[in-house]
């Protein structure tokens, strides 16, 4: 069959659409890195592709908050056009500030209120109040996640945001918990492990479905052991012979669902 399609979606600001599109080539599928104004303005068709990728950086600056006037523009310019590509089965994918703008436009955690695309939860500042930079441990939780079916239980990769802390009120943290969405956890509570504070160490989440998708962590960014920031000195661990990072089986997870679907 044709290679999926994927359109990964690129503004003012965005500064892993490169990463991501080398990630979703090594998994096999044929990229495009778009502008929203050719979205907006109808040169380019959401509803030509099967994923949508919204990657990492600083959209707009993070001006007022991390990826909130994206998410705005999306939300009001291509309402139908998202609801359209949701309702059809295909998969969205939002990694760090691609995250911050999924769960501001209301796609996540896609809740009751989804067809109204009513935001339900935040990425806060950071408890530590600054940018934070580091690798982490993730466990990998029990969700009807695309993206991560078959994942290692412990994944390795890198943060960096400075707005990453998940927190939802009650209500909405209890239907995650009980609809399994919670996909990644920090590995460990405490400051660094855990670099932002957020409520229940959510690290990632997705919706009922399991075909949308966002977290902090860059998987982008861990495709090949080389990536790996000890990767000369890990010569005895149990994987070393691999030659994948963590990061990929998410790509390669996506592509092989459109592949079995055929959509």
């Amino acid at each position: 069959m044709t290679e999926p399609k994927v359109l990964i979606l690129r503004t003012a600001g965005t500064n892993c659409d490169a990463e991501t599109d080398t990630a979703f080539q090594l998994a096999g599928a044929e990229t495009a890195l778009v502008h929203i104004r050719n979205l907006i303005s109808g040169k380019v068709n959401l509803t030509d592709y099967q994923i949508l990728a919204i990657p990492g950086g600083f959209s707009y600056g993070d001006d007022i908050a991390a990826g909130i006037l994206l998410a705005i523009e999306m939300k009001h310019k291509l309402t139908n056009v998202l609801k359209q590509f949701v309702a059809d089965g295909k998969l969205v994918i939002g990694i760090c500030n691609g995250f911050q703008v999924l769960v501001r436009t209301g796609l996540l955690p896609g809740t009751d209120s989804a067809a109204e695309m009513t935001q339900r939860s935040t990425l806060a500042m950071n408890t530590s109040a600054k940018f934070e930079c580091r690798w982490v441990d993730l466990e990998t939780q029990e969700s009807p996640c695309v993206f991560t079916k078959g994942i290692k239980p412990h994944v390795y990769l890198p943060v960096a945001h400075a707005e990453g802390r998940f927190t939802a009120p009650a209500d909405v943290l209890a239907d995650l918990e009980t609809n399994n969405q919670v996909v990644f956890r920090y590995a460990d509570s405490a400051y660094p492990n855990n670099p932002n504070g957020s409520d229940a160490d959510i690290a990632g989440i997705c919706d009922a479905t399991g075909r949308i998708f966002g977290l902090m962590p860059h998987p982008e960014r861990f495709l090949t052991k080389w990536n790996h920031p000890r990767w000369t000195r890990i010569a005895e661990a149990q994987d070393a012979g691999s030659e994948e990072g963590d990061g990929l089986a998410v790509f390669k997870n996506a592509v092989n669902y459109i592949k079995a679907n055929l959509l």
